[in-house]
């Protein structure tokens, strides 16, 4: 049966390459993760960072010769605010150590043709301002703790119109 993402994929992951947040799964009670807050909140929690440094101290231990991290992150959502909480944490943690940081965006139509045939606004304005907002916010707090930012969309305004 799938319950997450990742039993779409082919690959089995090592467990302790997945850390799944249970309450915002999306059968979950608390609905979306659609806010840069709801994620800093997360890893605001002594218990989920704990269990985040627990993981990422595994996979460091492995290593022979640690040059830096690769970071992928939704900007629009937030997930945001969950890749800024961790690219702090491995800032802070892992000083002098490269931290390449790649914020996505999905391309999002942000108007439509309505019966007359005249293009209309948007009709969730809320839902797209928390995009602007999360991509801004996101965009940010990545830059300030990466050694690189890159954004990444096939849209060429990262979906910010």
């Amino acid at each position: 049966s799938v319950q997450v993402w990742s039993d779409y994929l082919n690959v089995h992951l090592h467990p302790k390459s997945i850390y799944v947040i249970h309450q915002y799964m999306h059968d979950g009670y608390c609905g979306c993760l659609e806010a840069f807050g709801q994620g800093e909140r997360l890893l605001q929690d002594p218990g989920c960072i704990e269990e985040l440094e627990d993981r990422l101290h595994f996979y460091v231990e492995e290593c022979d010769y640690l040059q830096g991290f690769q970071v992928l992150c939704d900007l629009h959502n937030g997930f945001s605010g969950v890749g800024a909480k961790v690219t702090e944490l491995l800032y802070d943690e892992y000083s002098g150590k490269g931290i390449l940081t790649w914020g996505l965006t999905p391309v999002v139509s942000n108007v439509g043709v309505n019966s007359n045939g005249w293009i209309s606004p948007p009709q969730d304005s809320q839902k797209n301002f928390y995009r602007l907002l999360n991509t801004a916010l996101g965009i940010v707090h990545l830059s300030s703790h990466s050694s690189l930012f890159c954004p990444l969309s096939l849209s060429g305004s990262l979906g910010i119109k």
